[in-house]
């Protein structure tokens, strides 16, 4: 993985953590544990998948999916 690519994966990841806390009211722990522990966040750590390239709140939509149905596709 490129110094690019993780840079990309570490700015969704942030952004999707702040849009978990605004939507839940959780804290950033909670958050990020929520996005370190899910399939999502492995899908766009696979750098492989392009995930990372997509806008944040894209990725986000990506990750409630996960969280309403308990997977993604």
């Amino acid at each position: 993985m490129s110094n690019e690519q993780k840079f990309l994966i570490d700015c969704v990841t942030d952004d999707v953590a702040h849009y978990i806390m605004e939507d839940y009211g959780l804290s950033v722990v909670d958050a990020l544990d929520i996005v370190y522990t899910s399939q999502f966040y492995d899908k766009l750590s696979d750098v492989q998948t392009g995930l990372y390239y997509q806008s944040s709140p894209y990725n986000y939509e990506y990750l409630k999916q996960e969280l309403k149905y308990g997977k993604v596709a």
